[in-house]
Parts: C-alpha cells; sequence; structure tokens
C-alpha cells in the first residue's frame, strides 16, 4: 500500500516563502508516470497546480506560474513545492499525488492520480 504523507505546510505572510514536501513509502520511484500537487480551497473544487510528468517535463496552472517550483528527489522518493510570493488566495489545503505506469491521460488532471497524500493546510496572510 503506497502512503503520500505531506509536510511543511503553515502560515506564510504574502512576500514570503514556503516550501511543501510528500515523502512516499513506496520502495521506489521507478516507473512512476505523474506526479503533482493540488489545492483546495473551502467551498472550491480542487485544483491541480503543478506536475511533473515522466520525471522531466513540468507543467503549471495559470495561477502559479512564475510563482511556484515543482521538483522532485527520486533517490530520496520526495516531490516538492517551493512557494514564492504567495498571495492570499493561495490559502487552501495542498495535496500530493502520483500515479505508477503508463497513463494516456493528462497529468494535469486530478482523474489522473491513484494515490493522494491526506493533505497539508497553507495559510497565506497579508
Amino acid at each position: 500500500q503506497v502512503q503520500l504523507v505531506e509536510s511543511g505546510g503553515g502560515s506564510v505572510q504574502v512576500g514570503g516563502s514556503l516550501r511543501l514536501t510528500c515523502a512516499a513509502s513506496e520502495h521506489t520511484y521507478n516507473n512512476i508516470y505523474c506526479t503533482g500537487w493540488s489545492r483546495q480551497a473551502p467551498g472550491k473544487e480542487r485544483e491541480v497546480v503543478a506536475t511533473i510528468r515522466r520525471e522531466t517535463t513540468t507543467t503549471y496552472a495559470d495561477s502559479v506560474k512564475g510563482r511556484f517550483t515543482i521538483s522532485q528527489d527520486n533517490a530520496k522518493k520526495n516531490l516538492y513545492l517551493q512557494m514564492n510570493s504567495p498571495k492570499p488566495e493561495d490559502t487552501a489545503t495542498y495535496y500530493c499525488a502520483a500515479v505508477w505506469g503508463y497513463t494516456p491521460m493528462s497529468c494535469m488532471e486530478a482523474a489522473t492520480y491513484g494515490y493522494w497524500g491526506q493533505g497539508t493546510q497553507v495559510t497565506v496572510s497579508s
């Protein structure tokens, strides 16, 4: 059973920075196809904000492009989301997700992912 555990959430002020980490219990990152971060604010739909496809291709939602950076460390089996210049509208619960093996679906679609973390809260204050 694969487990994904997020950490690093908390409160941050506008103009600050925060790094989220997602640790995977799976014994290897080999054959991982998509990894990603999504978020959900109260009363809003879940939004996929950053993804990595086949360990190399990164994609970002327009809402975070230029401010957030996704990366992964295969040796440590960690996925990261560096959040720079956060805005109050970035306040949400952030989830990491992963899928192993080929899928024809887009990594930017939440339905693509088979495994999710439990979420970590990020609050941005002005």
